[in-house]
């Protein structure tokens, strides 16, 4: 029995890494999570009912909980942090708090002895600031390759202590992992998207916001590009990189470069999925908004021999339709 460990698993990625992990009939998954961040909803409850699950609620920035963890575990997969632009925001420094001192007790209690490899999620908003200060300068860095430089462009910005902290993350990873002797891979996640992955994100913000008929409907900026990955895509190219040994020691983008469109655009495809066609009210994007962030995934094809294939199109209808019933039901109570 390969045995694993989801931390954050009751969060949107972590969520579907634990359900398509737990789907196969010789992984045993331990999930960590506190509901910081995601929920026990009905599927999470499914989840952790299955007979190879281990479900273990704890608050990862207390160090008592590790003695529950014995044996060795094939692989970890650390996804557990505090994110979203409203949180960014409005709870910076818990955001710090919380991301960062988790991965230090995870990788502080992490050995040779009970740990086969180790994986840290971090962002792409670990280049924000790159894309803020040198994309003029240096356009080769769309799409954004893994070996850019990393540059925190306003330091007073609070929205920085989500990126900050997985900047963070990256360094505390590889140095004590490779002072432990243990294998690791770090990933950068670009725009996952997919269903129950919150309300507060743009195209469920979207879903929101037509499930009401807003007219006008407001956009914040707009011409800001993104490149969309969906979650099946984003989970199968996770597990991918933590069973390459070529991936061991680098850091890996996750993402969907081929999906890159504008906000608005965006919007605009979803209005023709949904025949909901509003004035629209352009207002200015957030402060600190980067203006366009594409991955280069070739390193992710070359070493762990995966690349990303389902669309926008593909994935937008059963992603719409499972929000207007999320949204329906609330409206219900």
């Amino acid at each position: 029995m390969i045995r694993t460990i989801v931390t954050g698993g009751s969060g949107f990625i972590g969520y579907h890494l634990a359900d398509y992990l737990s789907r196969k009939e010789d992984v045993e998954v331990t999930v960590i999570d506190n509901h910081a961040r995601g929920s026990a909803d009905e599927m999470f409850c499914e989840l952790t009912a299955r007979k190879n699950v281990v479900y273990l609620n704890a608050d990862m920035t207390k160090t008592d909980f590790y003695k529950q963890l014995t044996g060795k575990y094939d692989y970890i997969y650390h996804l557990a942090a505090i994110n979203g632009t409203k949180n960014f925001y409005e709870q910076p420094y818990k955001v710090l708090q919380a991301n960062i001192l988790t991965l230090m007790n995870m990788l502080q209690w992490c050995t040779p002895d009970c740990c086969g490899a180790f994986l840290f999620s971090s962002s792409s908003e670990t280049y924000a600031g790159t894309c803020n200060c040198f994309l003029a300068e240096h356009p080769e860095f769309i799409p954004s390759r893994e070996d850019i430089p990393l540059a925190i462009d306003d330091v007073l910005n609070p929205r920085w202590s989500y990126g900050g902290s997985k900047i963070i993350g990256e360094i505390l990873t590889t140095n004590y992992c490779r002072t432990q002797g243990i294998p690791f891979k770090i990933i950068r996640y670009h725009n996952i998207y997919g269903i129950r992955m919150g309300f507060d994100h743009v195209l469920p913000e979207f879903f929101r916001r037509i499930y009401r008929r807003e007219n006008p409907f407001r956009i914040y900026g707009g011409q800001e590009t993104r490149a969309f990955c969906a979650v099946e895509d984003g989970v199968r190219a996770t597990e991918a990189v933590m069973l390459s040994e070529k991936c061991s020691g680098e850091i890996i983008h996750i993402g969907n470069g081929s999906q890159e469109i504008k906000i608005i655009d965006l919007m605009r495809k979803v209005f023709d999925l949904v025949d909901f066609h509003p004035d629209v009210d352009v207002l200015p994007a957030p402060r600190g908004c980067v203006m366009r962030r594409c991955p280069d995934t070739n390193k992710l094809k070359a070493l762990a021999g995966y690349q990303a294939s389902v669309s926008l199109d593909e994935a937008l209808p059963e992603m719409y339709a499972w929000y207007m019933e999320q949204y329906a039901k609330m409206q219900q109570q």
